[in-house]
C-alpha cells in the first residue's frame, strides 16, 4: 500500500494499514518523528524522502493520500484511477474511490463509525466518545472467549445454552476479573465454570 505524506494524519492511515498487515510504501518530503518511528519498527516498510511521483505507484494494491497539499492529492488521485487503483484522499471524497470509516480498535472487537465521507470530523467525534465508553478490557475478554469457544461447543451443543453459557460469564464475575485485570483469575473462574456440571 502506498501512503503519500509524512505528517500526524498519513502515520494514523499508515499505523492502520500496517495492523491490518499491509506491505508499507510511504512518500513524502519529510517525516514526523511518528512516522519514522513507526517505519523504523517495521520490516515491510519502505520510506521515500521526495516529493510523489507517478511511479510510486508501480506494485501497489491501494493508496492512501494524507498531505496538505491539494495539486498533489489531485494528482496522486488522478494517477490512481487511471491505474484502477483504489485510493483515498483524507477528507476529500470527490477524490475518493473508497472511504475509511473511523475505528475503535479493542481487538479482536472492532467497530467502525462512518459517515459515508459526508462528515469524517463527526464519525471521528463518534469515535472518540465510544472509546471513552468501551474500555481495552473488552478485546482481552473476548480473546478470553475465543480461547474457550471450542470447549464450550463441545459441552453445551445446543446454541440457546451456549448463548446462556456466556451470556452469564459476561454478565458475572469472569467479565469483572477481565476488567480489573485480573486475567489469570478469569481464566481459571471460565474454566471451572465450564467443567461445573
Amino acid at each position: 500500500c502506498l501512503v503519500v505524506g509524512g505528517g500526524e494524519v498519513a502515520t494514523r492511515k499508515a499505523s492502520m494499514l500496517q495492523r491490518a498487515g499491509a506491505m508499507l510504501r510511504v512518500v513524502a518530503p519529510t517525516f514526523s518523528d511518528e512516522m519514522s518511528a513507526l517505519l523504523d519498527g517495521a520490516d515491510r516498510a519502505e520510506q521515500i524522502h521526495r516529493q510523489y511521483v507517478s511511479a510510486d505507484l508501480e506494485g501497489v494494491a491501494l493508496v492512501i493520500a494524507a498531505t496538505d497539499d491539494q495539486e498533489t492529492n489531485v494528482r496522486v488521485s488522478r494517477d490512481a484511477r487511471d491505474r484502477n487503483i483504489p485510493v483515498n484522499v483524507v477528507d476529500n471524497p470527490p477524490l475518493c474511490t473508497f472511504i475509511l470509516p473511523s475505528i475503535v480498535d479493542r481487538s479482536p472487537i472492532v467497530i467502525a463509525v462512518s459517515s459515508g465521507g459526508q462528515s469524517p470530523v463527526l464519525a471521528r467525534m463518534i469515535r472518540a466518545k465510544l472509546e471513552t465508553t468501551i474500555p481495552a478490557a473488552y478485546g482481552r475478554l473476548a480473546t478470553l472467549m475465543g480461547r474457550f469457544r471450542d470447549q464450550v461447543k463441545a459441552r453445551y451443543a445446543d446454541v440457546n445454552q451456549r448463548r446462556g453459557f456466556w451470556e452469564n460469564i459476561l454478565s458475572g464475575p469472569v467479565a469483572e476479573y477481565v476488567f480489573a485485570g485480573k486475567d489469570k483469575d478469569a481464566e481459571q473462574l471460565l474454566s471451572l465454570q465450564l467443567a461445573d456440571p
